[in-house]
This record gives structure tokens, sequence and C-alpha cells, in this order.
């Protein structure tokens, strides 16, 4: 069983849960959007020999929320990501992300090279760009929906198998997975339960990087770096990856089964993989279990 943690960094208190011995390699570990810590629920056991913490982002699961009329920018995950490894005082890490938190990884690796000493992805590289043009539309949009913001009412379910259902069917997970996301990312209310998550995390975002931006980012990333790719997931058809891919210097690629989270899917496969991957980090074989 992971053990629940709390991270007091400099502006807010983030929560995680953590696998694996002390004395084992760090790696931080970050979900994707609207998902939370127990993204990793099923992979984390698999990876014995690791030190393994996973974040609740900012307005996920458990995690703090940022303060009022604040929007929730790409870019300042990173501050929260590296604020997290400081306080936890890890010096030299390895970082472990899903979609979100696999832009996010990447954009981490990208600033503080000397601290990364692996970089493991999963079913992301980088963020969404955008269009310069469409930049002030964007914007306006943005600023629209933080104004209404106080009219907006989260959904309420009559139970938590209602919820479950909901995020289901509103996305790729198939029901276990939704089960195990649900679980941490709901909590109860007077009519039974709502989402946990900050609803500013649905707005629109201000403003994108362009592409030339995100390139430039992944050119600087120095850690070896591990992708894995879903046989149905997001990046199988997106063509604008191509040139992210090369960017990378030391990127190697896995194609595994499943979709988008199939690190909640078929897990052991993945693990095998990102044992394999961090092995030369660690200094020593790292063993899977399962």
């Amino acid at each position: 069983m992971p053990s629940e943690i709390q991270i007091a960094t400099r502006y807010l208190r983030l929560a995680a849960r953590a696998w694996g011995p002390d004395e084992g390699l760090p790696v931080l570990a970050l979900h994707g959007w609207l998902d939370n810590a127990a993204s990793f629920d099923l992979l984390a056991p698999l990876l014995p020999e690791i030190r393994l913490i996973a974040l609740d982002l900012p307005g996920h699961g458990l995690s703090g929320w940022r303060p009022p009329g604040m929007h929730y920018h790409f870019i300042d995950f990173i501050a929260d990501v590296v604020a997290a490894a400081d306080a936890l005082h890890w010096d030299r890490f390895a970082l472990l992300g899903h979609s979100l938190g696999a832009g996010i990884s990447s954009f981490v690796a990208a600033t503080i090279p000397e601290r990364i000493t692996h970089l493991g992805l999963i079913e992301g590289l980088g963020p969404l760009s955008g269009d310069p043009s469409e930049g002030p539309r964007q914007l306006a949009r943005s600023l629209s929906q933080m104004d209404d913001l106080e009219q907006k009412n989260p959904p309420v379910y009559g139970s938590l198998k209602e919820a479950i259902l909901a995020r289901h069917e509103g996305s790729d997970l198939t029901r276990s997975a939704a089960a195990i996301i649900t679980a941490r990312g709901t909590q109860p209310v007077a009519k039974g339960v709502s989402w946990r998550s900050d609803p500013r995390l649905t707005f629109k975002s201000p403003i994108y990087l362009t592409e030339e931006q995100v390139l430039a980012f992944l050119g600087a990333i120095q850690a070896p770096t591990l992708l894995i790719r879903g046989e149905k997931g997001y990046l199988i058809n997106r063509a604008f990856m191509t040139e992210r891919f090369r960017r990378v210097p030391q990127l190697e690629m896995r194609m595994l089964p499943g979709g988008h989270h199939l690190h909640l899917e078929e897990p052991e496969p993945i693990a095998a993989a990102l044992a394999e991957f961090y092995r030369s980090a660690a200094g020593s074989p790292l063993e899977t279990s399962g």
C-alpha cells in the first residue's frame, strides 16, 4: 500500500502518494489533466525498488488550489514540480509523467537538466501549442470563463458509482481505471459526491506556447528519455509529433498495447520497460513484481 504524504512548498501544499524504499532511485511521477496521484496505483507496485512519489498537481486530487483570480498556466506547473523536489531534498532525481504530466516533465528536464537523471514519458511529449493569431480570441475566452466562475456549479452525483460512470463515459478510461481515478478525485457533498478538482482547470488557457517554443525546450533536454506510446493512444496519429521526436537528443520510443491510459490498462509491460530504462540511473538492476 502507498503512504500518503504532504509536501509543503513556498506557496502551495501538495499531496502525494509514495511507494518503495527511501534508498531507492528517486522518481517524481506526474499525472495527466484532471487525473491525480492514483493514476500510478497499478504501475508503482510493479517497481518495488524505486522510491516513486506521485504528486497531486495543484488543483487536482488532495492538493491545494491556486489563489482566487489565478489561472492554471501550463508553465507554472514547472515551478510547482521543482519546488516539490526541493522540499523533498532531491538534488538529482528521475521523472515519470503521463499526458499533461509528461508535458510538464519534459519541460522540467529542459529547465533543470543538471538535476534530472532519466526522463520517463507515457503518452506525452511537451504541451499543446497554439497559433499566435488565435491569441487575442483565446485570452478573451479565458477571461470570460473566469468572470463566470461564481455561477459555475460543479456537477453532483448521487453516489460514487454514478461519478465513476460519468468519468468512464466522458473519457477513454476503462470502467476499472475510472474507478481508481474517481475514488481519489471526488469528495462527499450534501446530496452525494462531487469532484475535488478546481473548476478553473477546465478553463481555456489564457495563452499557448508556440510550436517553435516547445521545440526549443525539447531540444534542451539532456537526460536519457523513454517515451512509451499506446497502440491506440493519443500520440499515434499526431503528425506534429514527428518533429518533436527528432528534437529530443537521447530519445527511445516504445509502442505498447493500450490506449492513452495504458499504464492503468496493462501496467505490466510498462513496468518492465521502465525498470529496464531506469536501471542505469539506479546503478543496479531494478526488478519488477507481479
